[in-house]
């Protein structure tokens, strides 16, 4: 566990301290003296629909009715913040951050742990998923108290992100040889194992990567994807999800026990309903996404354009799996350690009947 340098400490202080400001200056005398909660908020990732539909509403409208007006929250995306998603995880056992998202794929660079449900290859479909973060979380909720002193209160996800490519293939197999985007180090890995080259590229720069040749196909959100256009660019999707995104939502244990016991209670009843809410959303969004990209019916919050959706072929599975346990999952033990062997084995062994095996 990695600690924070003082002068990073500071920035991120004094970075949170500005974001805060703001609705604290904007508050009428009436509003500063009336008494009440304020809670200080980091979410997830801005402008998309997790952040946009669900987590905005719940904090800045939902929890004060919820509360009849004793909770009032104000809520900023992390990566608008001016803080690292590397550090939220120390931000938080610091009380820097009192109530924050963090993306595990980002946090897994200093815990490689964490990043054990989303393992690129692992789960292929929203079941596969829910079935791996249900069996990990009371291990992820056991080392977010003990080494962060961090109250987990939710999981999130978002869509499922697949393969956008600029011309034709038929599966897995089809993709040797070909320049792809990758976010993540395991997602690099997986690539090369398929023979391909990876190229990281923030989100941002996809299309533009895309439209250059930098790359001739792009990992990315089914519906993400189409809202910058990938569908314009590219001509094939392939359905089979090779990562998702999870992240988990927490409270400074110090700041959560300093909180009513009644409001308490409401805030974990809320966060679960709001949980329930994104994955669903997650889940029907992963299959409008591809709707819209290959101008389907049911396309509502996309727009339409003309891919060919490639069909998950059982070839493709199996290659998935062995991907999976020959390349991905050896790759994460060497990273991670023996701690981590003990942990996949204990909690998705069972469930998975894929065994760790020490390096």
């Amino acid at each position: 566990m990695r600690t924070i340098s003082p002068r990073r400490l500071a920035a991120a202080l004094l970075a949170w301290v500005a974001l805060s400001l703001p609705p604290a200056m904007a508050q009428t005398p009436a509003e500063a003296e009336a008494p009440g909660i304020r809670l200080k908020i980091v979410g997830g990732l801005a402008d998309v629909s997790q952040y946009v539909r669900y987590e905005e509403p719940f904090w800045r409208r939902r929890i004060t009715e919820m509360t009849n007006g004793r909770v009032q929250a104000e809520i900023a995306p992390f990566d608008r913040s001016g803080i690292r998603g590397q550090e939220m995880l120390q931000l938080m056992r610091l009380g820097v951050v009192p109530f924050g998202t963090a993306l595990l794929a980002i946090v897994s660079t200093e815990e490689p742990e964490f990043n054990a449900v989303d393992l690129p290859a692992l789960a292929p479909d929203m079941a596969s998923l829910r079935q791996t973060v249900a069996a990990f979380r009371p291990h992820i909720e056991q080392v977010l108290r003990e080494r962060y002193q961090i109250e987990l209160l939710g999981i999130y996800t978002y869509p499922a992100q697949v393969v956008f490519c600029t011309r034709a293939f038929a599966g897995l197999a089809d993709l040797a040889g070909r320049r792809i985007r990758s976010s993540s180090v395991g997602q690099s890995e997986m690539l090369q194992a398929l023979g391909a080259t990876p190229v990281v590229i923030p989100f941002a720069e996809v299309a533009q990567a895309l439209r250059g040749g930098v790359v001739e196909c792009a990992i990315t959100g089914t519906l993400s994807g189409n809202a910058i256009g990938l569908h314009e660019i590219t001509t094939h999707v392939h359905a089979m999800a090779l990562a998702w995104g999870i992240s988990i939502f927490g409270a400074n244990a110090t700041a959560w026990a300093a909180l009513p016991g009644d409001i308490r209670q409401i805030i974990s009843g809320g966060i679960r309903d709001l949980e329930h809410q994104i994955w669903a959303a997650a889940d029907r969004e992963t299959g409008e996404g591809l709707a819209c990209n290959a101008g389907r019916p049911g396309c509502t919050a996309g727009r339409p354009g003309n891919m060919t959706v490639v069909p998950v072929s059982a070839a493709d599975d199996e290659r998935r799996r062995r991907l999976l346990t020959e390349v991905v999952l050896p790759r994460w033990v060497n990273r991670c350690g023996l701690d981590c062997v003990d942990a996949w084995n204990a909690y998705l062994a069972p469930a998975l009947g894929i065994q760790a095996r020490p390096e």
